[in-house]
């Protein structure tokens, strides 16, 4: 059953948290607690993490739903168990062996796709990603600025490990089973870079959705429709590359290869 009762710290006279709550909410104190537990495989819990990605995929309402709930029980936003973290590393790590594997690398190729994969597409480029929209979120999408309440960038983090995960899926992972086999998308055919190219549209689109919703569900945000705004542009390149027989697929596979030389 999921917590409905609100957590309440111990506050002061003059409603602030007195020393001892304050330090126990800093960022650092958080990320400390955040980055032991990686550390504790016991004590992280894989079953709801399981449970989280499959909502992402069939309702990914359902995941910010319980975000709330942990903003009430524990006084934060972001996650505070590293578990998700450590599925979607592992379900990295398999996909670009895979992907290793479809395109005929060698051992030592795989091994530097995936320390690419890891470190430069996910890890590296996610911190860009979190950090930016972290940025933008706190300075331009406040209804209020206030000390009270701003936007935790382990929360951000939190947003784009949750959209990445479908992204990672689709593309990482079912994708694999297309590009030499039942629909050669790795070609020039058009029906090859079509189911290609569409697989990349839904991929992306899960992406800028479930950000979007990680932001809506913050209720002292404002204007985050605009996190939609990009579907325009999706769509438009998606006509364009269909028309003209742009094919990314290819174009990933090739930049795969290129990466290892």
């Amino acid at each position: 059953m999921l917590p409905t009762t609100a957590y309440s710290p111990q506050k002061q006279a003059n409603g602030s948290l007195n020393s001892r709550d304050a330090a126990r909410h800093t960022a650092g104190a958080k990320r400390y607690k955040y980055l032991r537990r990686l550390l504790h495989f016991r004590q992280m819990d894989f079953e709801f993490a399981m449970w989280q990605m499959l909502y992402l995929f069939t309702s990914p309402q359902r995941v910010y739903r319980n975000f709330h709930y942990r903003k009430q029980t524990k006084d934060q936003w972001a996650r505070d168990d590293p578990a998700f973290l450590v599925l979607l590393s592992i379900w990295l790590c398999v996909s670009t062996v895979g992907f290793g594997l479809v395109l005929d690398m060698g051992f030592v190729e795989t091994l530097k796709l995936l320390l690419w994969v890891v470190f430069i597409d996910c890890i590296g480029v996610g911190l860009l990603i979190s950090t930016l929209m972290w940025i933008v979120s706190n300075k331009y999408l406040m209804k209020q600025p206030s000390r009270d309440y701003d936007v935790e960038w382990g929360y951000a983090f939190d947003v784009h490990l949750n959209a990445f995960y479908p992204l990672l899926v689709i593309l990482h992972f079912l994708q694999l089973f297309f590009i030499n086999h039942i629909v050669v998308i790795n070609s020039d055919w058009f029906v090859g870079y079509f189911v290609g190219n569409t697989l990349w549209l839904i991929a992306i689109g899960y992406y800028l959705y479930i950000t979007f919703l990680g932001y809506s569900a913050l209720p002292f945000l404002k204007n985050t429709v605009v996190l939609l705004y990009p579907f325009a542009l999706l769509t438009l390149l998606y006509v364009l590359s269909v028309t003209l027989g742009w094919n990314f697929t290819k174009g990933l596979c090739w930049f795969y290869k290129y990466r290892v030389q």
